[in-house]
């Protein structure tokens, strides 16, 4: 089988013919028909990421059908279309997962190939309305967003949502969850095209970050006074912008963030925090059952995750960089055979 192979850090991905995997007790192999990108599968080709391990066939995202099954799963597996859930080995506690847990991709290999061995547990049956490029665009993206948006923000209807840093994949998935869930989202970009496209999917205005006053132009932009304030704030960025976000929040909000792409968290001042009472929450990937809901979500509201630009498997080095460079408005997905 065909797959997109790193060898090396800081090195090309190399497109090579390699062994079909065989499945084990309790295993299927599902042939691949998309696969889609996350700034993770950059990280690991920059060795990036903790317990790396390689040669590895990288990639999280998938979607395919069900080709063959390892004793003892179901024969209703067979033929299957499904995508993949790429948070394994969660464990029992909901607040915290357990020290075995692997993200598909790295160590083990992932979807940039042909087929793909994955224990049957992880499979979910793809919703019916998505293509399969759409459908491989779903799993890391959506589950972070679902997990840090409705699990631990506890985002609820009639809400007022601030999402930073619109375009990329789990930021529009927020956007597009906290939409259909009744929020009134709000977005800040450095791109005032991102910005519009957001309004196009359902958030009622955004602020471009690049303005030193952007935080007063939102604040003006939603009502000018305390009302003008949110209740639930989604970041990825983190950095020295963190602290203005808390500028933004109102009493008793909820603040949660899933990434560090700027940098450390600075200058936060500790009086602006306990005296509007604010939460604070991390947030990494979701357990089994969130992965479950988000899917069902997803599928009751007919949501359609935002594509950028779709590439063949042998045009995995390209798709890398444009992710790397920043420029994409939602998943960049691999076409596969």
């Amino acid at each position: 089988m065909k797959a997109a192979i790193i060898q090396e850090i800081n090195q090309p991905v190399s497109i090579q013919d390699v062994e079909k995997p065989q499945a084990g007790a309790g295993e299927v192999i599902v042939q691949l028909k998309a696969a889609a990108l996350n700034h993770r599968d950059v990280f690991v080709q920059q060795g990036k990421y903790p317990g790396m391990k390689l040669p590895v066939i990288i990639g999280s995202d998938g979607s395919g059908v069900v080709a063959e099954i390892g004793e003892g799963v179901s024969d209703e597996w067979l033929g299957k279309e499904v995508i993949i859930n790429p948070s394994h080995n969660w464990g029992p506690d909901n607040r915290f997962y357990s020290k075995a847990f692997k993200i598909l991709g790295m160590p083990d290999n992932g979807t940039f190939a042909e087929y793909l061995k994955v224990e049957a547990k992880y499979l979910h049956p793809k919703p019916g309305h998505l293509s399969f490029e759409a459908a491989a665009a779903v799993p890391l993206a959506g589950l972070t967003a679902w997990r840090a948006l409705m699990s631990r923000a506890g985002m609820k209807p009639g809400e007022r949502v601030l999402v930073t840093g619109i375009g990329g994949g789990v930021a529009l998935f927020v956007l597009q969850f906290a939409v259909a869930a009744g929020a009134e989202v709000w977005v800040t970009s450095g791109s005032d095209e991102k910005i519009e496209k957001a309004m196009a999917l359902g958030a009622k205005g955004g602020v471009n970050y690049k303005d030193p006053n952007w935080t007063k132009n939102l604040i003006a932009a939603t009502g000018g006074d305390r009302s003008g304030y949110f209740e639930v704030i989604i970041d990825s960025a983190g950095g020295p912008h963190f602290a203005k976000l808390i500028d933004v929040a109102t009493a008793g909000a909820r603040i949660c963030f899933f990434g560090g792409t700027t940098g450390n968290i600075t200058d936060i001042v500790p009086g602006k925090v306990f005296f509007k009472q604010l939460n604070i929450y991390g947030s990494t990937m979701g357990t089994e059952a969130e992965f479950a809901e988000m899917v069902r979500f997803i599928e009751e509201n007919g949501l359609q995750p935002v594509l950028d630009e779709t590439f063949a498997l042998e045009e995995t080095e390209k798709a890398l960089r444009r992710m790397d460079n920043g420029t994409q408005f939602g998943k960049i997905v691999l076409k596969i055979g």
